[in-house]
């Protein structure tokens, strides 16, 4: 369920705050006002909610700046959401070159170096130590902060980034780089952490330590997401649909008629299954057995098989070579339950549907999904929501 506020739009983008965004800025309200006490009272306070404001737009023109960097190369930018770390765009798509990826990664930043270099150079025309030359100054030095803290060499940050371009790059395996950077957040995590401790131990600012452990903590667990989310990629694109199928369908005659095909195989099966008809020794296509209820049933004794058969051509297939990438994408596009595989000769090969996919990935990565699990997804036609498997491939086809 969506529990974000949304608060309006840019360029197309969806902008929305998060719950907790919240609690940031009304704790960066009270720093800033307490800090502006000499002001007077009323001053002081309406100086801070400006602060605070400011704060967030910066932020915001941030994470605009990827958003219209990745826009300018087609890909879709879901929304920009403000929540208690900071700001995230949600950009549907990875750029597909390393040097797209990098000026993706580096706009935001030259965003925040930018607004420094604005708001330091307006301090030329505003009186100086007036309210609005400190909240100005204030203001550009922040700017500056985000812009160089973001430039850190690790995943989630946008240093992080600019790193996996560089890996993508030299190494020409964006898997590889993505890997190669999220290690390296996971490093500047635990530092953050340690530092956090440390600040705590030797001094009494508690609140900075503890400040900076968080920040630690959220750049460990999101670097150890992106590590999963390639994992699950990778193995995606890697993973044949021959490796996932079923032959969980029957081959029938198609020269019968509809009465005995009925009779045969429809009254003794309460559950629902997949046929295949043959005739003369070739496969005919798939038999829509829905379409048997449309026919009169004094038809069903001279009308055969044959009128209810959709061959191949009309149906949804794909080639034994192809990957779980195609599969779920094109079930996802196509608004399907199942696939059929059809081997080089166009023969049926297998079945394919969202709880062979889940399977395969929770025996090849380890994942803890039950049979049971796996024969809800065969019936639901659901994708557990922690796996994100419609978004995943849809940002990793080629």
């Amino acid at each position: 369920m969506q529990t974000n506020l949304r608060i309006g739009s840019l360029f197309g983008i969806p902008l929305f705050l998060d719950p907790l965004w919240f609690v940031i800025f009304v704790l960066s309200t009270l720093n800033f006002g307490f800090a502006y006490q000499e002001w007077g009272t009323v001053l002081a306070w309406s100086g801070a909610v400006a602060m605070s404001l400011l704060l967030f737009t910066s932020v915001v023109l941030h994470e605009l700046g990827h958003s219209l960097a990745a826009k300018s190369q087609g890909i879709k930018v879901n929304s920009i959401t403000l929540f208690l770390f900071g700001g995230i765009a949600a950009i549907e798509e990875e750029s597909k070159t390393p040097g797209k990826a990098f000026q993706v990664a580096i706009a935001g930043p030259l965003v925040s170096i930018g607004l420094f270099l604005l708001l330091f150079l307006s301090l030329g025309i505003l009186p100086a130590n007036s309210p609005a030359s400190v909240v100005i100054g204030d203001l550009a030095r922040i700017n500056l902060v985000l812009a160089l803290f973001n430039l850190i060499p690790g995943l989630p940050l946008d240093g992080g980034q600019v790193l996996k371009a560089a890996i993508w790059k030299a190494t020409g395996n964006r898997f590889k780089a993505v890997r190669g950077a999220a290690r390296a957040g996971q490093v500047v995590g635990y530092t953050a952490i340690a530092l956090g401790l440390a600040v705590d131990f030797f001094t009494s600012d508690l609140g900075t330590g503890l400040w900076i452990a968080l920040l630690g903590w959220f750049g460990i667990r999101n670097a150890t997401n992106y590590m999963r989310v390639t994992s699950l990629q990778e193995t995606l694109l890697e993973t044949t649909v021959v490796e996932a199928m079923t032959r969980d369908f029957r081959v029938v005659d198609g020269n019968q008629t509809l009465r005995a095909f009925a009779d045969l195989y429809l009254l003794e099966n309460s559950t629902s299954q997949v046929y295949f008809a043959e005739a003369d020794g070739r496969y005919q296509g798939m038999v829509l057995v829905d379409e048997l209820r449309k026919i009169e049933r004094s038809d069903w004794e001279t009308k055969s098989l044959q009128s209810i058969v959709h061959p191949f051509s009309e149906i949804p297939t794909l080639k034994e070579t192809s990957t779980l990438v195609e599969v779920i994408n094109k079930m996802e596009n196509e608004q399907l339950i199942r696939v059929t595989i059809l081997s080089p000769a166009d023969a049926v090969a297998g079945v394919i549907d969202k709880g062979d996919i889940v399977k395969i990935l929770a025996k090849k990565l380890k994942l803890r999904i039950s049979d049971v699990e796996i024969k809800q997804i065969k019936q639901d036609g659901i994708y557990p929501s922690g796996l994100q498997l419609a978004a995943l491939a849809k940002s990793t086809k080629d």
